[in-house]
C-alpha cells in the first residue's frame, strides 16, 4: 500500500462535522507534555476555511483576558482528537478577518 493510499484512507475514517465560518467550535486538542498526553479546549469562532482532502484546514479565534488569539488547524491533523460545533453562526462572507482585530 501507498503512502498516499494509506493517507487518503485515513482521511475517510475520520468523521469531522459540517461547519462553516462565523460557527462557535470546540476543537479539542491532543498536547504532549513530556511523557504524557492530555486533551486541551480550545473554543472560539471559525473566520476560515480553506483547501480540500488532506490540505484542509481552518481557523479559530477567540479572545482570552483582552487578547485576540488565532490558532490554525490542519482538518485532518492526527493532534486534532474531535471538533463539535457549539453554535451555528449567520456570516455572508468566506473569510471572517475582521474578528482578528475587534476588541470588546
Amino acid at each position: 500500500m501507498k503512502a498516499i493510499e494509506w493517507i487518503e484512507k485515513e482521511v475517510k475514517k475520520k468523521k469531522v462535522p459540517d461547519f462553516r465560518p462565523g460557527d462557535t467550535l470546540k476543537v479539542h486538542i491532543r498536547v504532549k507534555e513530556g511523557d504524557k498526553t492530555r486533551t486541551q479546549l480550545f473554543e472560539g469562532v471559525c473566520i476560515r476555511r480553506r483547501g480540500v482532502g488532506i490540505n484542509a484546514s481552518f481557523s479559530v479565534v477567540r479572545e482570552s483576558h483582552g487578547d485576540i488569539i488565532e490558532k490554525l488547524f490542519p482538518l485532518y491533523s492526527p493532534n486534532v482528537e474531535k471538533i463539535v460545533v457549539s453554535r451555528k453562526g449567520k456570516a455572508k462572507r468566506a473569510k471572517l478577518y475582521h474578528l482578528r482585530k475587534k476588541k470588546s
